[in-house]
């Protein structure tokens, strides 16, 4: 039998699994909260129209990430392929900058459950949940792969069904169905026009561009569990064009609805954006209604952000770029010592969450959306290098199991939109923060490795090119 250091990572999450590993990732803090700030910021058309570029640069990254991801299906991907197509040191600041975007993530998502139980037991501390929530997503975590894919299938379930009854139901209310709790008529396109059709003109759309894409992010978890995936090659492709679909069906139905039921000057982060749609409706109990969904959704995110980091640090270790202490695996095919220091690196986190008014949300969601643009920048350009390495090495297009349509196009117009995201940041004030941390952070990541490496030895990545063609 194998020691844990030894032990395997083991292909036992579905098709099921990997769309609602996906989901599960995606449907979270962004959605629920950074929507508010968006529809503030842009208007209700310029939100929609926002949401819907987001939506093409989701679709480009997976098209991209799909090709890889089948061809080389690896546990911790993204920076295995920077490291093999863009040099090991991108490799290196591609792994840190998705490690920390979850890590902190994970921090924020359950100081924000705290807060949800408190609306249910107002004396009760928020270290408290947030303590007893540590507990229970780290156990999903380490009991096995498949009790983890398990309990995500089901936190992304109840998510889809509210979300799916949202649409509907906010969709009554647009067209007078479901009246308004103030008496106003129906407001269907009345708030998309209200204000005029883009209020600030079309400088914000840019300006949120970063926001859009951390509502989106969690789409890419697809490739980091390819390597833990029964028959990726069908598996895949298949969890990657569901995923995109229901993406756009759930957060531009979602959306629209949003837009066109809440104010320009109503909205914002400090209220979640569906309880203000239920206060207007005035359906009962929907407020605890969805309270306890956006618990759930903010737990799903949360259980897939523990899954993300500690794979990720683990990927790291095992490329020999950290110490191999994190690259044990047990009997179980779990990453225990990634996922035990990941998720200290969430309690710390906790710290931050905690005394952050509504300004530093927006801050720290715009600096964990900053490092995803960045990791999808790098799959985008591994993409490309990768097709042309391909190609060159005299191996016929045929044996790729899955390719990307539109090459070159589709990698090289995924890289412009997100590289065009990361300057729309500079024009904000309130995410501009992003640019001021996340820069120095890719600075110090590439010096770290330079500094650390050992001795001039190649890591094992170097051989893997030959992979893809096998």
């Amino acid at each position: 039998m194998q020691s844990p250091s030894e032990g395997q990572f083991k292909r036992t999450m579905k098709a099921r699994h990997l769309v609602m590993l996906s989901l599960g990732g995606v449907i979270g803090t962004g959605l629920f909260f950074n929507t508010g700030y968006i529809i503030s910021t842009t208007g209700a058309l310029g939100t929609l129209l926002a949401y819907l570029i987001g939506a093409i640069v989701v679709y480009l990254v997976m098209l991209c990430l799909g090709e890889l991801s089948v061809a080389m299906p690896e546990t911790g991907a993204f920076h295995v392929y920077a490291a093999r197509y863009l040099g090991q040191a991108t490799g290196y600041t591609v792994a840190w900058l998705y490690w920390l975007t979850w890590t902190v993530a994970l921090g924020s998502s359950l100081t924000a459950a705290g807060f949800c139980m408190q609306y249910w037991f107002p004396q009760s501390p928020v270290w408290l949940w947030c303590l007893i929530f540590c507990i229970t997503i780290y156990l999903l975590n380490v009991i096995t792969t498949r009790f983890f894919a398990e309990s995500e299938f089901w936190f992304s379930l109840i998510k889809v069904v509210t979300i799916l009854a949202f649409i509907i139901l906010g969709g009554a209310a647009m067209f007078g169905l479901l009246p308004m709790k103030d008496g106003t008529p129906a407001p269907f396109l009345h708030n998309l026009t209200a204000a005029g059709w883009l209020p600030q003109g079309t400088l914000p759309i840019l300006m949120t561009m970063v926001a859009v894409n951390f509502a989106f992010s969690g789409t890419e978890l697809i490739g980091i569990a390819a390597g833990e995936t029964e028959n990726p090659e069908k598996v895949v492709p298949w969890a990657i064009r569901t995923t995109v679909i229901r993406l756009v069906v759930f957060f531009i139905g979602t959306v629209f609805v949003l837009a066109a039921l809440i104010p320009m000057d109503q909205a914002g982060v400090v209220k979640s954006p569906f309880v203000l749609v239920f206060e207007r409706i005035g359906i009962p109990y929907a407020a605890d209604i969805f309270n306890f969904v956006i618990l759930t959704a903010i737990l799903s995110a949360a259980n897939s952000g523990l899954y993300a980091s500690g794979r990720m640090l683990w990927s790291l270790a095992n490329q020999n770029t950290l110490p191999a202490y994190f690259s044990r695996v047990n009997r179980r095919g779990i990453p225990f010592n990634a996922l035990t220091f990941s998720m200290l690196g969430g309690i710390l986190a906790l710290l931050t969450s905690v005394i952050a008014p509504d300004t530093v949300f927006v801050a720290l969601s715009a600096i964990s959306g900053f490092a995803v643009v960045v990791v999808w920048l790098s799959i985008c350009a591994a993409h490309f290098a990768f097709r042309r390495r391909y190609l060159r090495s005299g191996q016929p297009l045929a044996g790729l199991k899955y390719r990307a349509p539109g090459y070159p196009a589709t990698p090289i117009a995924g890289f412009a939109l997100c590289l065009l995201a990361c300057i729309g940041l500079a024009f904000d004030p309130q995410q501009r923060i992003a640019l001021y941390c996340g820069l120095p952070f890719v600075a110090l990541c590439y010096a770290a490795y330079y500094l650390t490496r050992n001795g001039g030895q190649k890591p094992r990545l170097e051989t893997g090119e030959q992979d893809a063609g096998q």
